[in-house]
């Protein structure tokens, strides 16, 4: 069986795997999600990278990584620095190989940032409990929303200053799932994206940018299918 490596977007801990690890746990696998150092000011992509290697079994290439949005910017990094079996890139961003997202610029925005996120004066910026409801999880019950919105961390900005050291995309299996009703990761620019980039066709889920939250069940059979696959 195999390793399941979840690995969060910005703001976010190991916590927002919770309701998903059950049914994989379930169906046999091992799980492993670690809190990325988001929080941390000079913390790179890089950085994040290594956390997530030093949290899987060293003694097995038997590994799903799972990349839930900017988490899409870790798992090929982690592919570099040991051997995975896939890649699942859910309702996630892509890195461009020496390009910085802030020389490449934000392409897959569906809102604009300001309709979900504030800047504080620290270099880091917040997902609002508004924006949390309106754009990122707004199909999750609210009362799941107001616990999600205790837990969030502030996220820096350094990460995306760093120009990603791939020269390629790693080549391991891929693939993509994106939901169709996701207001942060552009669904269109996600089919797009897993064509031209990753030569895959994506996997569509109905909801929002928060499946794990929403439709853990549904999120669980996808990710199973595709490691079956």
């Amino acid at each position: 069986m195999a390793t399941f490596g979840l690995v969060h977007g910005v703001c976010a801990g190991a916590w927002s795997w919770d309701l998903l690890r059950p049914y994989l746990e379930e169906a046999g696998h091992d799980v492993a999600a670690v809190d990325l150092p988001c929080d941390e000011p000079e913390a790179m992509f890089s950085d994040y990278a290594r956390v997530v290697d030093g949290a899987l079994p060293p003694a097995t290439d038997d590994i799903v990584l799972v990349g839930h949005s900017t988490g899409g910017f870790t798992i090929p990094l982690v592919a570099a620095l040991r051997p995975v079996r896939e890649l699942v890139y859910l309702c996630a961003t892509l890195p461009v190989p020496g390009e910085s997202v802030a020389e490449h610029g934000v392409d897959w925005g569906v809102v604009d940032s300001a309709e979900w996120q504030v800047y504080n004066s620290d270099g880091s910026f917040s997902i609002t409990h508004d924006g949390l409801i309106r754009h990122v999880a707004q199909d999750v019950d609210r009362a799941l929303v107001d616990e999600i919105a205790a837990r969030l961390r502030p996220q820096f900005l350094a990460p995306f200053t760093e120009r990603c050291p791939l020269d390629a995309m790693p080549d391991v299996a891929s693939r993509y799932i994106l939901c169709s009703e996701d207001h942060i990761v552009s669904p269109e620019w996600s089919r797009r994206v897993a064509g031209q980039r990753l030569g895959v066709e994506a996997v569509q889920l109905p909801g929002s940018h928060s499946p794990m939250a929403s439709r853990p069940a549904e999120l669980a059979n996808a990710l199973l299918s595709l490691s079956r696959s």
